[in-house]
């Protein structure tokens, strides 16, 4: 008589792959509740993990938010991982377009006030013909001086502000 399972058990992960399973389960849990109700209502989430995730913020207790999470990591397990994972994917794709426009708009900014010449002027005049002209000439000639004189850089903050609203961004 053999007391052998139907199941091999070498088909189960073990107790550490489920433990680590359970505590991947649970950052990604932690990552939810971290996001904002805009980002949060992005992802596709059950209503119980949705319950579950807004209790998260009443519960003061260290223990009591320990097993909280717990059960959000339970709760998890019954969610489409992939799918929460495309939309934080999305995100991170978007932080890195905004971060890229960001860097650009610097140079932009960079780029007017050290070109004495006013080459850089005139073809950010050509490429955004409906910028307030005037101001950005002189926001250009008062960044330039705050640098000279080593005053703090009000006017390149202001210049910058021009230059991203022009943008629209």
């Amino acid at each position: 008589m053999s007391f052998e399972s139907s199941a091999d058990p070498q088909d189960r992960p073990s107790k550490t792959q489920r433990k680590q399973e359970m505590q991947a389960l649970q950052a990604l849990g932690e990552r939810i509740i971290a996001l904002s109700e805009v980002q949060r209502a992005r992802l596709p989430l059950s209503d119980d993990l949705l319950a579950a995730i807004e209790e998260t913020s009443r519960i003061r207790s260290h223990e009591g938010r320990r097993r909280h999470m717990q059960y959000v990591g339970k709760l998890m397990r019954r969610e489409n991982i992939e799918g929460i994972q495309q939309v934080f994917d999305e995100f991170e794709r978007e932080t890195l377009r905004r971060d890229h426009a960001f860097h650009r708009l610097e140079k932009w900014r960079d780029r007017l006030m050290d070109d004495e010449s006013n080459e850089a002027l005139e073809t950010f005049i050509a490429e955004y013909p409906d910028v307030d002209r005037q101001t950005l000439r002189q926001l250009i000639r008062n960044a330039r001086s705050e640098r000279k004189r080593g005053k703090p850089p009000t006017s390149a903050r202001k210049l910058f502000k021009l230059i991203r609203d022009t943008a629209g961004m």
